[in-house]
């Protein structure tokens, strides 16, 4: 039984085209497949269209958000609810191709645990989007160890993957991340990112940000590092300024050095807001975790979905 977990947030006009594409490769590929469709508190009629095709075709299965709780959130949930041996995370508006889907079975047949969806290219972006993103991965390699360059969300994992996983307790999780930190044995399929078949991206740039920051604080403790190595600095950097200071007192030659104290101020108050901001995010990592919040709350289902999630039903 293979499982493709596809999670949509106002993607009415691509549930039907994911579906046939899907539907039309892994019958080729596999004799048991389900493609589960997680509706993230879609406003556009997204769980209508996954209703009706669950209701007409017993491989199609659903779920609903009681409200929109991102992305990571409806990965996770997909998985809770998914039944294969081997389950693939994939965006529902075919920007990650469907051509891929058969390699990525044959290598998890021939072993792999975990395979690896790699982007040869970017597909069309604006400059602005792909020097973001660069910049996005190339901290978070930096801070997780792991080549996150040009890894993406596109994924098959194996039964064993799938439940290692979900035993996680965390509530804020980054799932590109964790398929690295999980370990297992893993394989690596290579693609072009494809056109969206219809609609355009729901990630804006302030939510690109916000969802470099939350991952990056909720998978690394680097940055607390780094603020005890500015610490460091400045201490190293203050007793040579004040060094320097009280040579040039005893030999009175003291001047008055008002715009060196002014530039000081503003250059430590700045180190020390960004610390404090860093700091500021961590503590409500800590506090979202202590809360015990569930990752999602599922309104309704559609199709045969009877499975375990892990308690979080609401």
């Amino acid at each position: 039984m293979v499982s493709v977990v596809l999670p949509a947030y106002n993607e009415a006009d691509n549930i039907e085209p994911a579906i046939k594409e899907i539907s039309e490769c892994l019958s080729g590929c596999t004799d048991e497949y389900e493609l589960v469709f997680i509706s993230d508190g879609s406003t556009d009629g997204t769980y209508e269209k996954i209703k009706a095709a669950a209701e007409a075709d017993p491989h199609v299965k659903g779920a609903e958000f009681s409200r929109n709780f991102g992305k990571e959130a409806a990965i996770f949930a997909g998985l809770s609810l998914a039944f294969g041996d081997a389950v693939i995370v994939m965006d529902c508006d075919l920007q990650h191709p469907v051509s891929a889907l058969p390699e990525m079975i044959e290598k998890w047949k021939a072993g792999a645990e975990v395979v690896e969806g790699i982007k040869n290219s970017r597909g069309r972006e604006n400059i602005f989007h792909k020097m973001s993103a660069g910049l996005f991965y190339g901290i978070m390699t930096k801070l997780i160890k792991i080549d996150m360059s040009a890894s993406s969300d596109f994924k098959l994992l194996d039964r064993k993957a799938v439940d290692a996983l979900l035993e996680l307790p965390e509530s804020n999780t980054f799932f590109r991340a964790l398929s690295f930190w999980i370990g297992f044995k893993s394989e690596k399929v290579y693609y072009d990112v494809e056109e969206r078949r219809s609609g355009k991206s729901k990630w804006s740039t302030k939510g690109l940000v916000d969802y470099a920051i939350k991952n990056a604080t909720s998978f690394s403790t680097l940055p607390l590092k780094v603020i005890t190595m500015m610490g460091w600095f400045f201490l190293l950097f203050a007793l040579a300024l004040g060094v320097q200071t009280l040579i040039n007192y005893i030999w009175f030659e003291a001047e008055t050095g008002f715009t060196t104290v002014i530039l000081l101020i503003l250059i430590v108050g700045g180190f020390l807001m960004l610390s404090l901001g860093i700091i500021g995010h961590y503590i409500a990592r800590i506090y979202e975790e202590v809360k015990g919040r569930p990752r999602f709350i599922i309104r309704d289902v559609a199709g045969d979905l009877t499975g375990n999630v892990k308690g979080q039903w609401k």
